[in-house]
């Protein structure tokens, strides 16, 4: 739990910070907004940008509020962005309809969005460079669904009900469940801001509300870390299936605590961010949306080279 906390320290100081790299006066600026930082995944999310940001000979900064419930946080960084008359902005909306009136704002100045990892309910970012969330939530039922033999009582964890991921990643999952999985019953869905302590909290009421409850999904990896917390805690045995791949979370499908997850390539979603908003400066085409990939992974294939690749610490 201390190294958790310590973790937690350190991103917000990071997230003070923002700035990446030492940048030449004249190299264009992007700006990229996201969720969050006190997640491992932003982390990577980070490494990537940095990465193509050298490669592309851009300037960017990287920041986000110290919780993913920190929606109005989140829109002063965006203000605040906007104010620095940058050549584009990258944004990981926290919701999905607060953000509009400042993006139209850019629009209106002629400044390139592009959305990554959670888009916004409207047409102004160019593309959004993310994972297909209701596929891939689909995929985390279908693995739910055979281990615990196609009957019993699920319960799901999500990190919000604001954002396009957790929209998406609830229903994907709820919608799975429900066309192809008659026979399991959703017992409740409850909502941690992506808190693994609050998630925590939430698991262990849940297990005692629901006594015959037989699996866990946790929708983002604090959600995931959270459950898997609740669930040791409790001393129930039961299958946990989390999303994301942060070490905690790797530890646990090591240990057998938890079943087995689904990695996003939070790098690749870095990288796209930052090409694409290159390209949108050179007044290049996007398509609408840029399918950055997941997977299902478990004890059984961590050690596979393309599973490897992209899971992160």
């Amino acid at each position: 739990m201390l190294k958790r906390t310590i973790f937690g320290v350190l991103a917000g100081v990071f997230a003070m910070a923002g700035t990446v790299g030492v940048a030449q006066a004249d190299e264009p600026y992007i700006p990229l907004i996201s969720k969050g930082f006190q997640h491992q995944f932003w982390q990577a999310v980070k490494a990537g940008a940095e990465q193509s940001a050298k490669e592309q000979k851009v300037r960017i900064t990287f920041e986000g509020p110290e919780t993913e419930a920190m929606v109005d946080k989140q829109i002063d960084m965006l203000s605040a962005a906007l104010a620095k008359k940058p050549q584009a902005i990258g944004i990981a909306a926290l919701d999905s309809k607060a953000a509009i009136p400042l993006l139209k704002r850019a629009q209106n100045n002629k400044i390139p969005i592009i959305a990554f990892d959670s888009g916004v309910d409207s047409d102004i970012p160019l593309t959004t460079c993310s994972t297909d969330n209701l596929a891939a939530a689909a995929l985390a039922a279908d693995k739910m669904a055979e281990a615990i033999g196609n009957s019993g009582e699920v319960g799901v964890i999500v990190h919000d009900q604001t954002s396009r991921t957790g929209i998406d990643r609830r229903d994907g999952f709820l919608n799975q469940m429900k066309a192809k999985h008659p026979g399991i019953k959703i017992v409740s869905v409850q909502y941690g801001g992506g808190d693994h302590l609050k998630s925590a909290e939430i698991a262990k009421a849940m297990l005692q509300a629901n006594p015959n409850i037989k699996g866990l999904f946790g929708a983002n990896e604090g959600s995931a870390e959270g459950a898997a917390i609740g669930v040791k805690e409790s001393g129930k045995k039961l299958v946990l299936i989390g999303y994301d791949s942060g070490k905690e979370q790797k530890d646990d499908i090591m240990s057998g605590l938890m079943y087995g997850a689904i990695t996003q390539n939070p790098i690749g979603i870095g990288k796209c961010v930052v090409d694409s908003a290159v390209k949108a400066m050179k007044g290049e085409k996007l398509p609408k949306k840029i399918d950055t990939g997941f997977y299902w992974y478990d004890k059984g294939n961590m050690s596979d080279p393309k599973i490897k690749a992209v899971l992160y610490d």
